[in-house]
């Protein structure tokens, strides 16, 4: 099979399997523990936190563990509104954030926080002056992704955390869990003060996510217990996990600059042999990210070109791997304002590492003869 759907999910690197491994055979003790074999587990993943915090710039204690993409959102999210509540109860983000962040944020609207939706524009893209217009004196946060997972749009956060921060004294949480290993992403480039990652994005495993911050910012305990992850997230942690975690990270940056090479060459052949069907039309901008290439056909269901792709095997998926299963539109979909005669025919081909040109050459040919086949064209 050619696998395109590395936006929904990577398949982990045989280096990071074995660490894991490795490390749950030789360091299965609690880290917790103060025995021999609890403070060995303890020196592991302090050294994993460490390299975490490093490749983002950051301090080690501001970077914790966590189950995954979606508890990361959460716990950031609930966990910044909960501790500013007393000077503001005013939130921003866009209508076209992952599901983990809108979710969260309608928890919050039912706690009496104010909850500020903004529009983005037919790109995918959010406006920086609106973002500086709506800023008030009781914002405490604001809330943006850097890579939309359905259509690669990236936002000017750069840009975004200069209006926030000159403006507001909200903390600014980004969204980067479509980012890492494919763009730079540290705390001095994108000028975020909150940053969340998930693991099995980059070729690492699932369950596994971290949520890192910068000084001066302070979160309330969503899970409480025993006090680990300095008192932030309660629970033993899994140092293989955690170790895991770190070792994809490493690799992911030192083959960086090497894969966005070849991914912007790839969306450009994509998006070349694109421009032959005159009922193809690309929805993602022509600066997303290179890794996301989506696209919709007129009038016809994106699952029928799922499955005439798969015949052929090719892997893609619908516009997102959380909405891919439910009937409806995907809110961003809708967010961009696609005519009716496109919103059902849309499918995300996103690449990743494992990847070659050959398997583009084959995507083109096969999706040829299925247009032609579907189309007539």
């Amino acid at each position: 099979m050619n696998y395109f759907d590395h936006s929904a999910t990577t398949k982990p690197n045989k280096e990071v399997l074995d660490t894991f491994i490795r490390v749950n055979q030789e360091f299965y003790a609690n880290p917790a523990s103060l025995h021999e074999l609890g403070v060995d587990a303890q020196t592991l993943l302090s050294r994993a936190r460490k390299q975490i915090a490093d490749m983002l710039k950051t301090d080690a204690t501001k970077v914790i563990f966590t189950s995954g993409g979606t508890e990361s959102n959460h716990f950031a999210i609930h966990g910044l509104a909960k501790n500013l509540q007393g000077r503001g109860k005013h939130i921003i983000t866009s209508n076209i954030e992952h599901p983990s962040v809108l979710e969260s944020m309608i928890q919050l609207e039912h706690q009496g926080f104010e909850v500020e939706i903004l529009p983005v524009d037919n790109k995918g893209l959010i406006s920086v002056e609106e973002v500086k217009v709506r800023l008030r004196k009781d914002t405490i946060l604001v809330s943006i992704m850097h890579i939309n997972n359905e259509l690669g749009s990236m936002q000017p956060i750069e840009n975004l955390a200069s209006v926030i921060h000159d403006n507001s004294r909200a903390v600014f949480h980004v969204d980067a869990i479509q980012s890492y290993g494919k763009y730079s992403v540290t705390f001095p480039l994108l000028g975020a003060d909150v940053l969340t990652l998930s693991s099995h994005k980059f070729n690492g495993l699932k369950g596994s996510g971290i949520v890192a911050w910068k000084d001066n910012v302070l979160f309330e305990p969503v899970i409480v217990g025993g006090g680990q992850e300095f008192g932030l997230r309660s629970g033993t942690v899994p140092v293989a996990q955690a170790v895991a975690f770190s070792k994809a990270m490493r690799l992911a940056f030192e083959n960086q600059d090497m894969m966005l090479t070849k991914y912007v060459q790839w969306n450009r052949k994509l998006r070349s042999s694109m421009d032959n069907f005159k009922d193809v039309r690309i929805l993602s901008p022509d600066d997303a990210a290179a890794h996301i290439l989506t696209i919709s056909v007129r009038h016809i269901k994106g699952e029928v070109l799922v499955n005439a792709l798969q015949a052929k095997g090719i892997i893609v998926s619908t516009s997102s791997a959380c909405s891919s299963k439910q009937t409806k539109i995907s809110h961003v979909i809708k967010a961009i304002g696609l005519s009716d005669d496109f919103t059902k025919g849309v499918i995300r081909i996103s690449l990743g590492t494992s990847n070659t040109n050959q398997q583009i050459e084959h995507f083109i040919e096969q999706f040829s003869i299925i247009m032609k086949q579907l189309k007539g064209e």
